[in-house]
């Protein structure tokens, strides 16, 4: 029998993570119809048996090997009849009710095919957390921003966004997907591995005229950067390959060029940053990352054409016309309420 909801971990050697964040999922999630999965990515640490033995609740699914978040999520989802999914990070702590706002709009609005809740920090939980704060915008050039945070800077949550808004992109921490919507748009992108692959998805979901929200009456708190710390040159090097190659999957044949061509150079600057600070590792992971995009670009030809194809919007509004960088560095937007 399929459920209403399924709410979806991936883990991957995140025992302690589990042992430490699982407890509110369990407690906050329980219901007629709410099923909680934990797919685990071949974990080497005792994450399994913590499962079986401590949260005998949660339904398993045992990954064979490492897949990655994107393909992880795909492999774990199939093993998963519900009306609507919830990829949940294992470093999230969610609060009573958390489910409800999002399952009563997506009820009530057909047209929507995904939402997240408020993200707040876990470990400063006044402010907003990085990883999609209260939902996620794009600029021209590909560069992600959030209601609550811009570049590296986190606003304060004074109920400033607490309104549903319109997004461009639903955060891969706590994203509440519709399971038709997932399938028919064709999932995240296995290739992907980790980094950048929610965007992606919701890429093609809007551009295909469906609709994003965050819808904040839901909260929940995210440590972030649990697997890969901010500065980890593996990590640099995942997002700006998978930047490149979402901006060449999805980006209008009109803007293609001239965008691809204005990356080129913003990548080399940040480069040239990070070495001029000491960042060798990242320097180089920038560099790596633009070399791989262009030796697997060919793998993403008929990918972009079906994309074209199924585009039913062609200006999307949360994708906004002008530079982040430019309004965050030269003119000094430091908030979203600025822009």
């Amino acid at each position: 029998m399929e459920a209403k909801v399924a709410v979806v971990i991936l883990n991957w050697n995140g025992a302690e993570m589990l042992r430490r964040f699982l407890p509110s999922v369990v407690c906050n999630s329980a219901g007629v119809g709410i099923d909680v999965y934990v797919a685990d990515n071949a974990s080497t640490d005792n994450s399994l048996d913590i499962l079986a033995n401590e949260f005998p609740a949660v339904r398993t699914i045992v990954l064979e090997k490492n897949y990655g978040f994107a393909d992880g999520y795909n492999k774990a989802l199939k093993e998963v009849k519900a009306e609507y999914y919830v990829l949940l990070n294992s470093d999230v702590e969610v609060t009573e009710h958390w489910l409800e706002p999002m399952v009563s709009y997506l009820d009530e609005h057909q047209e929507i095919a995904a939402c997240q809740p408020k993200l707040r920090s876990w470990h400063e939980k006044e402010y907003f957390e990085y990883a999609g704060a209260c939902g996620g915008f794009m600029d021209r050039y590909g560069y992600p921003f959030c209601r609550g945070r811009i570049m590296s800077e986190l606003e304060k949550d004074n109920g400033q966004y607490d309104s549903v808004a319109s997004v461009f992109w639903a955060t891969g921490a706590a994203l509440f997907i519709r399971s038709e919507d997932y399938w028919k748009a064709g999932g995240l992108d296995g290739r992907f591995f980790a980094h950048m692959e929610e965007i992606d998805l919701c890429w093609r979901l809007r551009s295909r005229g469906r609709g994003l929200v965050c819808v904040p009456q839901s909260v929940v708190y995210h440590v972030g950067g649990a697997t890969l710390k901010k500065e980890n040159p593996r990590k640099t090097f995942l997002n700006f390959r998978n930047n490149l190659v979402m901006l060449y999957k999805n980006l209008p044949e009109r803007e293609l060029s001239f965008v691809m061509f204005v990356r080129c150079l913003l990548d080399y600057v940040a480069a040239l940053t990070f070495l001029l600070t000491g960042e060798v590792s990242n320097a180089m992971a920038v560099v790596k990352a633009r070399r791989a995009f262009h030796r697997m670009k060919g793998e993403f030809t008929e990918m972009r054409k079906e994309n074209l194809e199924k585009t039913s919007l062609q200006s999307i509004p949360e994708r906004i016309k002008s530079s982040i960088l430019v309004l965050y560095y030269l003119k000094g937007k430091k908030c979203f309420s600025q822009l």
